[in-house]
């Protein structure tokens, strides 16, 4: 499946093409269902989408919006995704959308893990569109090159919804949606900024990359829509 590729002249271009894009995704998604869902990611890079998605008019209310990954920290930390998205996207005109977290305080990472993989079973996907990064050692989500279990969470095919994750890169544990559970979605876009990102994104779109984002830009199954600038 070929991949779709948009440069931006400035990031704040981009971030306004990706909210319009994750927009007209759950708008077509909200057509033929009930609820939907929009998978999020967290880092300073989807901030400014975030703040004109919070303000789009959409029917939130039928929305559902979970991380695709999550450093174990209470929400209140600054390390939380969960924090940055409440502040910026849960919001305004979109408060009004049913925000699913990642974290527990009462239960381990592995037992969050467990309980969320059940609640996905009811969870309304394939997800109207997932909205993720990639990191300069071409990480996704928390699907780090160094992990545990790294095939078993890249594969297209896993029979695991979510996975802890230990990396050297975090000093946190983490818990990330696999693979197999974010090609759940009617689209995925891939929104990242920089020289050194796009050097690292166009080695991993070809085969015989290492880099975990390989993975998700070599598969036949859901379309990505990469959007980058500067």
């Amino acid at each position: 499946m070929p991949i779709s590729v948009e440069q931006f002249a400035n990031r704040s271009l981009a971030s306004e093409a990706a909210a319009r894009y994750v927009a007209a995704a759950i708008r077509r998604n909200l057509v033929e269902s009930k609820n939907t869902s929009f998978v999020v990611s967290g880092g300073s890079t989807p901030e400014q989408c975030y703040k004109v998605l919070a303000e789009t008019d959409l029917e939130w209310e039928r929305v559902y919006i979970l991380p695709g990954d999550e450093r174990y920290v209470p929400a209140d930390h600054d390390a939380s995704n969960e924090k940055m998205i409440r502040r910026l996207l849960v919001t305004g005109r979109a408060s009004a959308a049913q925000f699913v977290p990642m974290f527990d305080a009462a239960l381990t990472p592995e037992e969050r893990c467990s309980e969320l993989t059940d609640q996905l079973q009811s969870f309304p996907l394939p997800s109207a569109a997932s909205l993720l990064g990639i990191g300069e050692d071409g990480h996704f989500a928390s699907l780090f090159q160094d992990i545990d279990g790294t095939n078993e969470g890249l594969s297209q095919d896993s029979e695991l919804s979510c996975m802890v994750v230990r990396t050297a890169a975090s000093r946190y544990p983490r818990v990330t949606l696999t693979l197999s559970t974010l090609l759940q979605s009617d689209e995925i876009f891939l929104l990242f900024f920089g020289d050194a990102k796009r050097e690292t994104f166009e080695k991993a779109r070809h085969p015989g990359s290492e880099y975990p984002v390989s993975s998700l830009l070599l598969q036949q199954r859901t379309p990505v829509r990469v959007i980058w600038a500067p």
